[in-house]
């Protein structure tokens, strides 16, 4: 982004009163919507997947990194997470799920083209092939600056139409539990089918039938695929997500929601 540009959004996010990281993602369009729409309690109009509250976002990007901090220290660089993953970079894009022409699209200006060649090269491989392939890609540094802007502008739209083609009814649930299944389909993707999936599979009906208490329990019984020493990460993870759909019918001030 042009320099003076980026500097007028983020003078322009401060006065709507957003994180003024010249990131123009769904935070800031949600806010800027509702100032175009003159109301503090009109709803976003707009074409959008979910509404998922900000909390329960904030809580995806504490999955998959835990702080800016941690990033710099031990994520800036290609890793690999472990079990049936690919490498993974940025805000926990997963090599092994996307495409080399998807990876071009993303990150094409935003790294440098040679290590965008290498990136390209291990696309499609997941476990065991793509912990062999780590060292390929090692040197190749992914700044936080980018990760992000990849993460709102690109990845979090995508998967939030995905969420919503696996769990078309999900609209009709609160933004917690929304924001969680979000969180669900952006770690595991969006397959229903097999014996690893049958949780994911059971939810959609509960979803038809907002039981909250349900998914969660589905949620949980997800952790029987990770072992809680091994992959301590997603066992915990599965843990706080169904947490939070227990907890999402409550009520929610109009700035807390973000539309997707």
């Amino acid at each position: 982004m042009d320099r003076f540009v980026d500097q007028r959004l983020k003078a322009l996010q401060q006065k709507l009163g957003v994180k003024a990281d010249g990131i123009l993602g769904p935070v800031t369009l949600t806010a800027l919507e509702r100032a175009v729409a003159g109301t503090e309690g009109t709803e976003a109009h707009g074409d959008f997947s979910m509404i998922v509250s900000q909390s329960g976002l904030e809580q995806l990007i504490r999955f998959e990194i835990s702080t800016p901090q941690n990033y710099h220290r031990k994520l800036d660089h290609p890793i690999w997470p472990g079990g049936g993953s690919g490498i993974t970079i940025g805000v926990g894009y997963d090599l092994g799920f996307n495409s080399p022409q998807q990876l071009q699209r993303d990150w094409s200006g935003r790294l440098t083209d040679h290590h965008v060649k290498l990136l390209r090269g291990v696309t499609g491989l997941r476990g065991a092939e793509a912990r062999a392939a780590l060292w390929r890609v090692r040197n190749v540094l992914v700044p936080f600056d980018a990760a992000q802007q990849v993460f709102y502008t690109s990845t979090l739209p995508r998967y939030a139409r995905l969420t919503r083609r696996t769990y078309p009814q999900l609209h009709r649930l609160p933004a917690d539990a929304q924001a969680m299944l979000l969180s669900l389909v952006y770690n595991r993707g969006s397959r229903l089918s097999g014996s690893r999936r049958r949780e994911m599979k059971a939810i959609k009906d509960k979803v038809v039938r907002q039981d909250l208490p349900g998914i969660a329990d589905e949620m949980l019984a997800m952790q029987r695929l990770w072992n809680k020493t091994e992959l301590p990460g997603l066992y915990r993870r599965r843990g706080a997500e169904a947490d939070l759909v227990r907890k999402a019918d409550r009520s929610y001030l109009w700035p807390e929601l973000i539309y997707i």
